[in-house]
């Protein structure tokens, strides 16, 4: 069971990729990554338990995604993590001093589904803690492209244990118009070019319930955040990531106050 709000739309069951509550999951069909060879990864808890995760982009700013239920006071950042059971001397714990949704994220249709977080404090640069900014250019990734994925997310739809450890997954982009399809989402809800589609034509390889807000990383360059996927993950139908186009980008400046 997913403790995440689903949808249905038609016929195709939908979940944001959260996970509140205990219910932490995992990537799937992805590896254990290499401890801190991601120092960007944020981890976002709630009274200790995941959320979502995110990706640091400037000292004191998280980047994730606006449906991820932040309470401000309980909600912590942490960042420098692998092990989120442990405590690792090379985590940094930060409270969130404001959240920022998009100012048009629409529920119902996952339309603008990004978020800033400002930290009460800069973080200190370390080899297991550094910024990751996001491109100077919105431009589009193409068909085909091979990109990662990472979080603390569901490795499969039946073991609910929580992750243990960071996890990372290959994706490759499926086009808009296959995404659209009767077969994918039948445009419910459309799939625009503010999204990206990412998966495995096969099945297999995945985001799930607890990698929202989580990077998507192609040819090295931050493109977008987890978002939503099927009710069911790791299938033949791909997750959706919000792409960082140019008009978000420039959102993130004026929000964060400087260049990226």
């Amino acid at each position: 069971m997913r403790l995440s709000v689903s949808l249905a739309a038609a016929s195709v069951a939908l979940v944001f990729l959260i996970i509140p509550g205990d219910q932490c999951m995992e990537i799937i069909g992805g590896k254990e990554v290499v401890p801190h060879s991601r120092p960007y990864m944020a981890l976002i808890r709630d009274k200790g338990f995941l959320i979502c995760g995110g990706t640091l982009i400037k000292d004191k700013w998280v980047l994730t995604a606006a449906h991820c239920n932040i309470t401000q006071k309980p909600s912590r950042v942490v960042l420098g993590v692998h092990f989120q059971f442990k405590k690792e001397a090379k985590q940094q714990k930060f409270r969130i001093k404001q959240s920022i949704p998009h100012p048009h994220f629409i529920w119902p249709t996952r339309s603008n589904d990004i978020m800033l977080l400002q930290l009460n404090k800069k973080v200190k640069r370390k080899k297991a803690v550094s910024p990751y900014p996001p491109p100077s250019k919105g431009d589009d990734v193409k068909e085909g492209t091979v990109c990662e994925a990472a979080g603390w997310g569901l490795r499969n739809n039946v073991d609910q244990n929580p992750s243990k450890v960071l996890m990372a997954v290959n994706v490759t982009v499926v086009s808009r118009a296959t995404c659209n399809d009767r077969k994918h989402y039948n445009s419910k809800p459309k799939i625009t070019t503010n999204m990206l589609c990412a998966g495995d034509k096969n099945g297999g390889k995945d985001t799930c319930a607890g990698d929202s807000g989580g990077p998507l990383i192609c040819n090295r360059e931050l493109r977008g955040i987890t978002s939503f996927g099927p009710q069911r993950c790791g299938l033949w139908k791909p997750a959706v990531y919000t792409l960082l186009t140019d008009d978000y980008l420039n959102w993130i400046r004026k929000m964060t106050g400087g260049d990226l």
